[in-house]
């Protein structure tokens, strides 16, 4: 991560940690509260396609339990 930005997130959680106006504070939190970002929107196509091809398996039974993966890759864990 950028030294930059890392200084700007700690002088504004120094800054956030003096804060005694309530007002602002709900501000803020509104704030974040609309700024926040789906995670599928900032994921890759080929990512995306992968996630719905694993739900339509699980969907249509496809599945493979926990225990037996755990077998199968038990050498690499």
């Amino acid at each position: 991560m950028d030294i930059n930005l890392q200084n700007k997130k700690i002088e504004l959680i120094q800054w956030l940690s003096t804060l005694n106006d309530v007002s602002l504070i709900d501000k803020l939190v509104e704030l974040r509260k609309t700024e926040k970002t789906d995670w599928w929107n900032e994921i890759s196509a080929a990512e995306k396609k992968s996630i719905e091809k694993g739900l339509l398996d699980a969907d249509n039974g496809k599945l493979t339990s926990h225990s037996t993966v755990k077998k199968i890759y038990e050498k690499w864990l």
